[in-house]
C-alpha cells in the first residue's frame, strides 16, 4: 500500500477533534502534513472542533495556510463531541463533490458518525489513531467496537505509527494488508543543531548558567507523560553533578503536583526550571539550548517532540517503548530506560553528564537518522502514494 505512485492532486477532507493552537503531537502533525501537502499541489480542507484557545470562527485559514472550518465553538464535554460528530456526517454530505478522500486522523463520536456516511457515498476512507493501546481500549466501548467492526468489514485503511500497534490491530482482527505505517514529520531545517553562539545567547536571555547540563523536556505536563519517574530520576542524577539543570517547556493539569514533588525532593529554581506554555516557534531555540532531550513516558503512537529533539542534534533519554524503541537504538541516539525506573533514569542522565564526546556522536547519530527517514518530504512522499492509491 505504500509503493511509489504517480503524483497527481487529490483532495483531502482532514477531520479531527482538536487542532493547532491546540498543541499536541496529533495536532502539530495534521497542520504539518495539510501545510506541505497544499504546498505540493494537492487541496486539504480541516474540520475540527472549537473552544479556547481555537479563534471564535466559523471558517479560517491557519498561519501555515491551511483552510479550517470549526464546526462547535461553545459546547464542552460529551455535549460536545455529539454535536461535533453530527456536524462532521453533515460535512461529510454536503461537501461530497469537494473532496476525494477522507481522512480521520483519531478515533472518537465522530468517526462513528461519519465511517457509515462516507461509506454510503463510496468515498474512500483513511484512519490514522493516536498510539499504542487505543485498539484495545476503543474494542472496550460500544462506539469503538462499532468503529473498529465498519473498518475491517469495509476494509478501511488504518495508518499506525509503531509495531506495538501493529500487533494491536491485528489481533483485534484487522487484516495485515490494511495496516499502513505512517511516520510522523518533521522539518530538519526548523528543528536543526545550534549555530555557533546561538545557545549560549538563548540560555544568556532566559537565565540560564552558561555551564549548566540542560535535561530538556518539550510537550505537555500530564499524567501520561511520565513526568513523575522523569522528575525523580533527574533528582538522583542531580545529587551528583551540581551544574544539572532539568527544563520542562510545556504546561498541563500535572504542573502543581510536579512542583510538589520537585520541592519535597530539595530540587530548587536552579535545578529545576518550569517554563510554561511557549509559541511553538520557540521550541527550536529552547531545544538547542538544551544537552540531552528526554521522554520518559509508558506509552507513545510516534512522539513528536522527540522527533524534533533528534533533528536539532540532542542525544536522549527515553523510555524504552515501542514508539520510542523504532526511533532510537541503545548507545547510537540515545540510552532507554524503563519508564517508571528513577534510578535508571538517573544512571542514564549520569552516563551522558559524563561524557560530552558520547553526547555529541549521539545527537549527530540522531539528526542523521531524521533527515535520512522522517523530514517532512520523505513523509509526504507515503501520505501521496497511499492517496494516489485510494483514488486509483
Amino acid at each position: 500500500m505504500n509503493g511509489p505512485a504517480a503524483r497527481k492532486p487529490v483532495r483531502v477532507l482532514l477531520i479531527c477533534d482538536s487542532y493547532p493552537p491546540v498543541m499536541g503531537g496529533s495536532e502539530i502533525e495534521a497542520q504539518r502534513v495539510s501545510a506541505a501537502m497544499i504546498r505540493r499541489g494537492h487541496q486539504v480542507h480541516v474540520l475540527c472542533a472549537g473552544g479556547p484557545p481555537m479563534p471564535s470562527l466559523r471558517d479560517w485559514v491557519d498561519p501555515a495556510g491551511v483552510p479550517v472550518s470549526i464546526l462547535t465553538r461553545r459546547s464542552r464535554g460529551l455535549w460536545k463531541d455529539c454535536i461535533f460528530a453530527c456536524e462532521v456526517s453533515c460535512a461529510i454530505w454536503s461537501r461530497r463533490r469537494s473532496y476525494d478522500v477522507v481522512y480521520f486522523l483519531m478515533q472518537g463520536l465522530h468517526l462513528a458518525a461519519g465511517l457509515p456516511v462516507a461509506h454510503f457515498l463510496k468515498k474512500p476512507v483513511v484512519v490514522k489513531i493516536a498510539g499504542s493501546n487505543v485498539v484495545p481500549a476503543m474494542r472496550r466501548s460500544r462506539a469503538g467496537r462499532q468503529e473498529l467492526d465498519w473498518m475491517q468489514r469495509w476494509r478501511v485503511p488504518l495508518m499506525v505509527l509503531n509495531d506495538g500497534m501493529v500487533e494491536e490491530a491485528l489481533a483485534d482482527g484487522f487484516a495485515r494488508d490494511r495496516l499502513v505505517w505512517m511516520p510522523n514529520p518533521v522539518d530538519p531545517d526548523e528543528f536543526r543543531p545550534a549555530q555557533p553562539g546561538e545557545s549560549e545567547t538563548w540560555r544568556e536571555n532566559h537565565g540560564i548558567p552558561p555551564n549548566a547540563q540542560v535535561v530538556i523536556y518539550t510537550g505537555r505536563l500530564s499524567h501520561e507523560k511520565g513526568l513523575r519517574s522523569l522528575v525523580g530520576g533527574f533528582a538522583c542524577a542531580a545529587r551528583q553533578v551540581p551544574e544539572a539543570l532539568l527544563v520542562l517547556v510545556g504546561d498541563g493539569a500535572s504542573r502543581p503536583e510536579l512542583e510538589t514533588l520537585a520541592r519535597g525532593l530539595g530540587m530548587n529554581c536552579g535545578e529545576i526550571r518550569f517554563v510554561g506554555r511557549v509559541p511553538a516557534a520557540e521550541i527550536p531555540f529552547w531545544l538547542r539550548a538544551g544537552d540531552i532531550f528526554s521522554l520518559t513516558s509508558p506509552s507513545e503512537g510516534f512522539p513528536c517532540a522527540l522527533l524534533e529533539a533528534m533533528a536539532a542534534g540532542l542525544p536522549s533519554v527515553v523510555s524504552a517503548i515501542p514508539a520510542n524503541l523504532q526511533l532510537i537504538d541503545e548507545d547510537v541516539h540515545g540510552l532507554t530506560v524503563p519508564f517508571d525506573d528513577e534510578e535508571a533514569i538517573g544512571k542514564a542522565f549520569l552516563k551522558l553528564f559524563s561524557d560530552a564526546g558520547m553526547r555529541r556522536s549521539m545527537g549527530n547519530a540522531a539528526r542523521q537518522r531524521v533527515v535520512d527517514n522522517y523530514s517532512t518530504d520523505k513523509v509526504i512522499d507515503r501520505y501521496e502514494a497511499l492517496f494516489n492509491g485510494l483514488t486509483g
